[in-house]
């Protein structure tokens, strides 16, 4: 059984390496610390996910990003003073050392800040995490911290899951910078109108 656990006692086994689930302003995700490999190779193994497939990473601030020597382009910044923290995932071109702990092929990651002051209390004292939606890759999200405990149920590479309370958020859209131009790489809370009202229409083309 998942045990539930407070946020500081998740924010302890966050930075000794070990998974977390997480509520975030969307749906419970499950979290492990972008200083620790040993506990993003945990996530990968518990979610069942693809090592091709790059994890997102939730931050508390610009300047968690750049910590792990990301250059923060300014369109980058554009956007995150129009939409964070909410729901718009930025993806920018990242150090190789990054890129290959988080899963990606293109040499880019993707960043957020979230939408809710509880997660970013959190953030801010476990540094910048990689979050993927609690769920077996393919499986619906859960959306409280029951569907966590059972969908996790026996899996030891879950340390506990901070209990949110009910989320049932829409995904963010993601949003890839690249050499002055932009693509949207999934549309979501936010359309592609709003981010064209911030970087222009140079450019924008979806996979």
């Amino acid at each position: 059984m998942v045990d539930v656990i407070d946020p500081d006692e998740a924010v302890t086994l966050l930075l000794m390496g070990k998974v977390v689930a997480v509520p975030t302003d969307t749906v419970y995700g499950v979290a492990a610390s972008l200083a620790h490999p040993s506990g993003v190779a945990a996530l990968f193994t518990l979610k069942g996910r693809p090592s091709s497939l790059a994890l997102p990473v939730l931050v508390n601030s610009v300047e968690q990003i750049e910590a792990h020597g990301v250059v923060w382009p300014q369109q980058a910044r554009q956007l995150a003073r129009a939409f964070w923290p909410g729901a718009v995932t930025i993806v920018v071109p990242v150090p190789p050392k990054i890129a290959n702990l988080v899963g990606s092929t293109s040499q880019n990651a993707g960043f957020r800040i979230p939408n809710d002051a509880p997660l970013r209390s959190l953030l801010s004292r476990s540094g910048a995490l990689c979050v993927t939606s609690a769920n077996e890759h393919g499986a619906p999200p859960c959306q409280s911290a029951a569907q966590v405990q059972g969908a996790f149920a026996d899996r030891d590479e879950l340390a506990g899951v901070v209990d949110g309370g009910e989320r049932g958020g829409r995904v963010s859209t993601v949003v890839e910078l690249n050499d002055h131009s932009w693509r949207i790489v999934r549309e979501g809370a936010i359309g592609a109108a709003e981010i064209s009202a911030v970087l222009g229409r140079a450019g924008p083309h979806r996979r």
